[in-house]
């Protein structure tokens, strides 16, 4: 007989989650965890990362006071205070994991977990915290491991916890560097290189093809490259880095393009070349468990090719988002639950915190382009927008993309300030299949900044008012 109705591996956002509604649906739930309650994004992620960026904000800001009409004098930082701050946040939040399991009846059992061949579902054994296993049974068992830092030490990119720094080392360093190298120009590269600069750091982000942010809509990435410029990040794009290593207090960076070797130095180095899923060691070898590229390959429920396996979050493939895994926790929750719900796919936003913000949902221009999709595209400035104005927040753009033929929003891209709390807009227009008209009929409140969403729908179709 099993002894719980589901087991969860990994108390991240998509773990811990997908618990909670387990145990909403009358589920006996137990989750396993090696670390901490919260997994990398509240520990070591998305939540500790906020805080830098805020402390950042905030001490950069005072640089512009004269533009609001203010005056301050001698403003410090104390970094130690700053990175405590940070901790404290994630320790914080943890903390309300804890409460979340014991209001929700879900058994935890620190450990590291190990799948061997079951019944209804493979049997988890346990290497507990404590000293000692534990083998637990389930009707269902599902895995969300998440992924680390990738490491490539052939070249020597790998952190050594002092001058080659993965996510951990930079979120908790001892000393501020004055100099650092960033290799890699996605959200977390980008958002480091912004807490950095805002201290007073001189940044360099290497990114080995031609544009910064790849991901994101050309247009808003160039806009954004042009923007961290400002503020004197530097960038090295199209660069391919062939060696990494110690070099007295400091790190040199090996670089190659157009065919021409240079040599970058720096007080420390930030490795932000992606992630690894934490699927080695726990057994899906043995158990015969389909892969793709190193990730669980799942159907639109989160299953397995195996009898009562699940996978999901950043150990199931891309987009390696918190909320992505959420959302698929809770999906597959409710099917094992045997609700028949739709299948998992749905529009995910994707968001980088720096200064500016970027957020953006659905297909790029450049994808709607090469998949030959007729569009229309509307685009609005925020420095025509009153809210933006009055603010002192100007800079970047919101711009969408219909869908000729069926008049539906496909795609949406934003940069500029606390753009993240907007795109949900989108998302909300995506999921829900709206059209331009819908979009068109929606009374936006004024003054916000949101109003620009409104406006780059009108000039979509040639119909905006304030431009």
């Amino acid at each position: 007989m099993a002894d719980f109705d589901l087991i969860v591996i990994g108390s991240g956002p998509g773990g811990y989650v997908a618990a909670i509604r387990a145990s909403q649906l009358g589920q006996k739930v137990a989750i396993v965890e090696r670390e901490n309650l919260g997994g990398i994004c509240l520990n070591w992620g998305c939540i500790p990362t906020k805080a830098l960026l805020k402390s950042g904000e905030k001490f950069e800001s005072l640089s512009h006071l004269k533009e609001y009409g203010l005056s301050a004098s001698g403003a410090t930082f104390d970094f130690d205070a700053i990175i405590q701050r940070s901790r404290g946040v994630a320790a914080t939040m943890s903390k309300g994991i804890t409460f979340l399991m014991k209001k929700n009846k879900i058994e935890v059992i620190e450990g590291s977990a190990k799948l061997e061949k079951g019944a209804a579902a493979p049997k988890v054994v346990i290497a507990l915290k404590a000293g000692g296993s534990r083998t637990v049974e389930a009707k269902a068992v599902m895995l969300a491991v998440g992924a680390r830092a990738r490491a490539i030490p052939q070249i020597g990119l790998k952190a050594d916890g002092d001058r080659i720094w993965a996510y951990r080392e930079a979120l908790a360093p001892k000393t501020m560097p004055a100099s650092i190298v960033v290799i890699g120009s996605g959200a977390i590269g980008i958002e480091f290189g912004s807490f950095y600069r805002a201290l007073g750091a001189e940044v360099t982000v290497v990114e080995a093809v031609d544009r910064i942010m790849p991901v994101e809509d050309e247009e808003v990435s160039k806009a954004a490259q042009k923007s961290f410029e400002k503020r004197g990040i530097k960038f090295r794009t199209g660069c391919k880095v062939t060696k990494v290593s110690r070099a007295g207090k400091g790190v040199q960076i090996a670089i190659e393009a157009g065919g021409k070797a240079e040599t970058l130095e720096a007080e420390v180095c930030i490795s932000a070349v992606g992630i690894t899923a934490n699927t080695d060691g726990i057994g899906l070898e043995a158990l015969g468990v389909n892969m793709d590229r190193g990730h669980i390959t799942i159907d639109g429920h989160c299953a397995t090719n195996v009898k009562g396996l699940y996978a999901i979050g950043d150990c199931a493939g891309a987009p390696w988002l918190a909320h992505k895994a959420s959302h698929e926790g809770i999906h597959a929750a409710e099917y094992i639950a045997g609700y028949k719900t739709p299948n998992v796919v749905s529009p995910i936003a994707g968001c980088t915190y720096a200064q500016p913000q970027v957020a953006s949902v659905g297909v790029t221009e450049q994808g709607a382009r090469e998949a030959k999709r007729d569009v229309k595209i509307g685009r609005f400035p925020f420095r025509v927008n009153g809210k933006a104005v009055a603010a002192g927040e100007v800079d970047g753009f919101v711009k969408v993309i219909f869908d000729v033929k069926t008049g539906a929003l496909i795609g949406a891209h934003m940069i500029g300030h606390e753009v993240t709390e907007m795109i949900q807009g989108y998302v909300t227009a995506i999921t829900m299949e709206a059209t331009e008209e819908d979009i068109h009929g929606i009374v936006y409140p004024h003054p916000t900044m949101s109003e620009a969403m409104h406006e780059a729908a009108l000039d979509a179709y040639g119909r905006t008012i304030h431009l």
